[in-house]
């Protein structure tokens, strides 16, 4: 089959247009860059915007007006009858949110005057980008100076363990499936896992959730993950901790699948209608023409530098293709990164000051160092608790009934803030405050004697960082505490 060349050749050409790729070819296009994008699916945004965080925050947000209006009676409002819903409406109206902004990214691709092409992109042994149209068609040649690849990633599973789309499915059937299913275990209680569990559990499905070490998002803060837990088995979900899924069995007649679990206690077997694989991810590094010219992947990602450069010239990689975090907001400041060391504006790595978010109910949201990483450290740290049982904001939004807490870690010398963790209303929009204070490399002091408006929950972020030195006004007891490590 013959080829076609374009007319001329690109600056950049970006593989990928998920919330990396299309980041970094607004930023691109900005420096003067002539840039091409190549876009496998039909909609721009990747996973995230279509398959992902958007369409998922939309069911969750449904999830909790349903939970509110079950508590209708706690304000002093009657709802006449059960309130009830219409599951397709749901799942509807969280495609349309996902939909409308798809069409937005498009809109800023045509405003930066961003060239799209959409189809499936790889490299060629002369390291111009071949496109082949996802319907068939002739394939056309991309010659350009850099390229960047920003495919993302996909649902990974366990060994032994087939995504069938039917009995075990992945996130992307879990927020589009036509029916909610009466039984439902999720294995893996990372963000993803446990986002499924409060959406589903919302809605009255008797939700499993598994994990294989000791605590729920194993990532997060102990002491928040615990209180996570607390408030997800308070909404009706099973939690096993520490348990190992050895199989799972399914059939074309069966109506359930069943899950073998080992645990110190023994052996296990769940019943569910469907299992939901929530494991993690694992970069898309296949079919880009990356062996050909002598780059491996290992273990679902590529390796780069602190400019996000790979060992081929002029070749660059960003998001899930290289690894953790793997998160939308970070492969978003990545690619802008990227295309900013390729024109030369940039002489420093990206700061690795991400916030993790988790959107549950209630929500967890972290950045930095936990208390104990820091102590691992061999750090002298001071810690300050601010409950939110003791905000009037949380307090007026009936919101203090699960446990809320803001924990930020200091340096005990100095009063530096290493890292926050926060489980509560609002946690994930608490969060940005105290990024911003890591970056501007502020002190306790400066956080706890900006004054917050009252009643709000960012109040709290004050509180704490006084309480880790002893001058929290809205508290009682003992709510700091400090580690000399030497």
């Amino acid at each position: 089959m013959s080829e076609s060349k374009s007319e001329d050749p690109r600056d950049l050409v970006v593989i990928g247009g998920g919330p990396g790729g299309y980041s970094a070819a607004i930023r691109a296009a900005q420096l003067k860059m002539q840039v091409t994008l190549v876009e496998a699916e039909p909609n721009l945004g990747g996973v995230c915007l279509n398959w992902g965080c958007i369409p998922t925050k939309a069911l969750l947000r449904q999830a909790e007006v349903l939970r509110l209006l079950q508590r209708a009676d706690e304000f002093g409002l009657r709802v006449d009858g059960e309130v009830s819903y219409d599951w397709d409406a749901v799942i509807a109206r969280s495609r349309r949110v996902a939909g409308e902004l798809a069409t937005g990214v498009a809109g800023l691709m045509k405003k930066n005057r961003i060239r799209v092409v959409h189809g499936r992109g790889r490299l060629t042994p002369s390291r111009a980008v071949e496109v082949r149209p996802a319907g068939g068609g002739q394939p056309q040649t991309l010659q350009c100076r850099h390229v960047l690849l920003a495919t993302g990633g996909r649902p990974r599973s366990l060994p032994g363990i087939d995504i069938d789309g039917e009995r075990v499915i992945s996130s992307r059937e879990g927020m589009a499936l036509s029916t909610r299913p009466q039984s439902l275990v999720i294995i893996g209680a990372g963000a993803i896992g446990v986002e499924f569990a409060s959406f589903y559990s919302a809605f009255g499905t008797s939700v499993a959730l598994l994990e294989a070490e000791d605590q729920v998002l194993p990532r997060e803060d102990p002491e928040v993950a615990q209180l996570l837990r607390v408030a997800l088995e308070r909404d009706g979900v099973t939690v096993h901790t520490g348990v190992q899924v050895m199989g799972v069995e399914t059939g074309p007649r069966r109506k359930t699948a069943t899950v073998q679990l080992r645990a110190d206690g023994g052996e296990l077997e769940l019943k569910a209608e469907r299992v939901l694989m929530a494991v993690g991810i694992t970069g898309n590094t296949e079919d880009l023409g990356l062996e050909a010219l002598g780059l491996r992947a290992v273990r679902g990602a590529l390796s780069v530098d602190g400019r996000y450069a790979t060992k081929l010239p002029n070749v660059y990689a960003i998001g899930d293709l290289i690894g953790p975090p793997q998160l939308a907001h970070a492969a978003a400041a990545e690619g802008i990164a990227a295309v900013e060391f390729m024109a030369g504006r940039r002489t420093r790595p990206l700061d690795a000051n991400i916030p993790s978010c988790t959107y549950s109910h209630p929500q967890v949201a972290s950045i930095g160092l936990t208390e104990a990483a820091a102590k691992a450290q061999g750090l002298k740290v001071k810690v300050g608790r601010f409950p939110l049982a003791a905000s009037g904001r949380a307090r007026a939004s009936g919101d203090v009934e699960r446990g809320g807490l803001i924990k930020l870690v200091f340096g005990a010398r100095y009063g530096d803030i290493l890292g926050a963790a926060i489980i509560g209303p609002e946690a994930t929009e608490l969060i940005g405050e105290v990024g911003l204070a890591i970056t501007l490399e502020a002190t306790w002091e400066e956080l706890a004697h900006t004054v917050h408006a009252h009643p709000t929950l960012s109040e709290g972020v004050m509180e704490a960082a006084a309480a880790a030195f002893g001058e929290s006004i809205n508290t009682h007891g003992e709510i700091c505490s400090i580690s000399n490590n030497t």
